[in-house]
């Protein structure tokens, strides 16, 4: 089955279009790993040099704030849903 990722407007140009998409992997890097084979350039959009997430992208496990998990290091299973979401900044 895989985990179902939500994909928010600005990456969807490396989805074609797509709102949803399936990764695999057993834990969060390993899923952007994947979703960076299939989607060529998701894991410079995510993440920093050193692996990390980048601080203006937020992404929830089942709701949860992975900062509040492991980080990327945050384990899945099947059947999860992984959402990014950009941060917004206004004034």
């Amino acid at each position: 089955m895989g985990v179902v990722v939500k994909v928010p407007t600005p990456l969807r140009t490396l989805t074609g279009g797509k709102s949803q998409v399936e990764g695999k992997g057993e834990s969060l890097k390993d899923l952007i790993a994947d979703l960076d084979i299939n989607f060529a350039g998701m894991k410079e959009r995510l993440c920093e040099e050193s692996g990390d997430v980048r601080r203006f992208i937020n992404i929830f496990v089942n709701d949860e704030d992975i900062r509040f998990l492991q980080g990327v290091n945050t384990k899945l299973k099947d059947g999860d849903e992984v959402s990014i979401i950009p941060a917004i900044a206004g004034g």
